[in-house]
C-alpha cells in the first residue's frame, strides 16, 4: 500500500514538472506579431536610466551590424521620448524663404529661416534622394547632388539627426513620383522577378555610395534615417494603395532593405516606415506593415488632421497609436512630416502643434515640418506674424532644438 501511495504521488510530481517545462517553453517561443506587425519575441524595453551594451542595443535594429554611430542614435532617440520631442524642419540648411529656391541659385552655408528667427538650428534635418537616387540628369542635379552630401556632413558635425524621404521619380514610366504624372503600375515590375527590377537596384546602389560618402569630422560615417515609399496609403504617388497590392507594397520595401544591408553592406542606416493620417486603429495602421524585422522607426505623415478648426484630439489620438505601438515592440515613433502652409495661423505652432504633442502622453522623438520656399513655407520667417509663437514653441520646456539637443551619437 504505500509502495503504490508513492509510485502515485511520484507519478503526479512528473506530471507537474513535465507540465510547467512545457508552458516555460511555449512562453519562449511564443511569437508576438504586434497586430500584424512582426513575429519573433520582442527585445527588453529601453532603460532610460541605464545604458544598454552596444550588443543589446544592435539586437533591437534592423541591422544587427549598424554602426556604433547608428546604434547609439535609435537608442537615444527612443530614450529622448520618453521626456522630450526633437524639433525638425525639411531642407532647413539647404533652402528658404526668398533665397536658394531656383536652378542656379547656390545655397548659402549655415543660413537657415529657422535659426534666425529662434538663435538655433532644428534639431532633426529632412532630406530627399531624389536628386541623389532619382532620374534627373544634368548640373542642377549634379549640384543637388554635392549639396545634399555637404549638408547632411553639416548637420551631423553640429550634433543634427539627419533623416531621409525619397520621392522617387517613376523606374518604370519614367514619370515623376506622382501617379498623376506616372500613371504606370510600377510597384510589381521593380520587386524580385518584375521586369524593372534591375533598374531598381541600380538606383538602389546610388544611395549605397552616397551612404558611405558621408563622412563626419570624427571620421565616422553619419548614420541617418531612411523614409522610403511614405504615405503609402493614399492614392497619390505611384507606390500608393490603389496601385499595388498590400503583398507587393511590404515586397518592395522588405527588399530595399535586404539589399542595402545585406548585398551592399551599408550599416549606418535606420530604417523608417510612415503612412499618412489614413487609420484610427492599429491594425489598419498596420495593414501594409513590412513587418518588425524591417522597421526601426514607426511614423505617420499628418498635415489635414492639424488644420485650423479640427479638433486636436484627432491627430493626438492617431499618434497614441504609433507611440503604443512603438512602446510595445522597442521601435522609435516620429511625426514624420506635419505643418500648416504659410504659417496662416499665427499661433499654430503652440494652439496646435504643441497641443497635439502634448495633450495625452506620447513618447515620440521628433516632429519634422516641410520645407521653406518664397511661395510655400512651413516654418516663419524673420518679420512673418507667427514669429513670437514659433519662438514660444521653441523655448517650451519639451521640445527640443540643436541648442538643447543631446549627445546622439554616443551611448552615455
Amino acid at each position: 500500500m504505500i509502495k503504490k501511495n508513492y509510485m502515485r504521488y511520484y507519478c503526479v510530481l512528473l506530471m507537474i514538472v513535465v507540465t510547467l517545462f512545457f508552458i516555460s517553453c511555449a512562453k519562449v517561443t511564443k511569437s508576438d506579431s504586434g497586430g500584424g506587425g512582426g513575429g519573433g519575441t520582442n527585445p527588453p524595453p529601453v532603460v532610460a536610466d541605464t545604458v544598454p551594451s552596444l550588443v543589446t542595443i544592435r539586437s533591437w535594429l534592423v541591422d544587427k551590424n549598424a554602426t556604433e554611430q547608428t546604434a547609439a542614435l535609435f537608442y537615444k532617440l527612443k530614450k529622448t521620448a520618453r521626456t522630450n520631442i526633437l524639433f525638425g524642419h525639411q531642407d532647413d540648411t539647404k533652402r528658404g524663404y526668398g533665397w536658394a529656391n531656383e536652378e542656379g541659385q547656390p545655397y548659402q552655408p549655415m543660413k537657415s529661416d529657422v535659426k534666425e528667427v529662434t538663435g538655433a538650428y532644428p534639431a532633426v534635418y529632412g532630406w530627399d534622394f531624389n536628386f541623389i537616387a532619382g532620374r534627373g540628369t544634368g548640373s542642377w542635379f549634379n549640384y543637388e547632388n554635392v549639396k545634399s552630401h555637404d549638408l547632411v556632413v553639416d548637420a551631423y558635425n553640429r550634433g543634427g539627426v539627419n533623416t531621409f524621404s525619397w520621392h522617387y521619380d517613376n523606374p518604370v514610366s519614367g514619370g515623376g513620383f506622382y501617379w498623376s504624372s506616372s500613371p504606370v503600375e510600377a510597384v510589381s515590375k521593380i520587386i524580385p522577378g518584375g521586369s524593372h527590377h534591375e533598374i531598381y537596384k541600380n538606383d538602389l546602389k546610388k544611395i549605397t555610395a552616397f551612404a558611405k560618402s558621408v563622412i563626419g569630422a570624427d571620421g565616422k560615417l553619419v548614420p541617418f534615417i531612411f523614409r522610403p515609399f511614405h504615405e503609402f496609403d493614399g492614392d497619390w504617388f505611384w507606390w500608393g494603395k490603389a496601385h499595388c497590392t498590400a503583398d507587393q507594397y511590404k515586397a518592395l520595401y522588405q527588399f530595399t532593405v535586404t539589399y542595402l544591408r545585406d548585398s551592399q553592406n551599408v550599416h549606418n542606416l535606420l530604417y523608417a516606415w510612415s503612412p499618412d493620417r489614413n487609420f484610427s486603429t492599429q491594425s489598419a495602421l498596420l495593414e501594409r506593415y513590412p513587418g518588425d524585422e524591417y522597421i526601426d522607426v514607426v511614423g505617420s505623415d499628418n498635415y489635414e488632421d492639424l488644420k485650423p478648426g479640427v479638433a486636436v484630439s484627432i491627430a493626438s489620438n492617431k499618434l497614441k497609436i504609433l507611440s503604443d505601438y512603438a512602446k510595445s515592440n522597442n521601435k522609435v515613433a516620429a511625426l514624420t512630416e506635419t505643418g500648416l502652409d504659410k504659417v496662416s495661423q499665427s499661433d499654430w505652432y503652440t494652439n496646435t502643434l504643441l497641443k497635439v504633442l502634448t495633450t495625452q502622453k506620447l513618447e515620440l522623438a521628433y516632429a519634422l515640418v516641410w520645407t521653406n520656399r518664397t511661395d510655400s513655407y512651413w516654418t516663419p520667417y524673420v518679420g512673418h506674424p507667427a514669429a513670437p509663437d514659433f519662438i514660444n514653441f521653441k523655448n517650451n520646456g519639451y521640445v527640443l532644438f540643436s541648442d538643447k539637443i543631446p549627445v546622439m551619437y554616443k551611448l552615455q
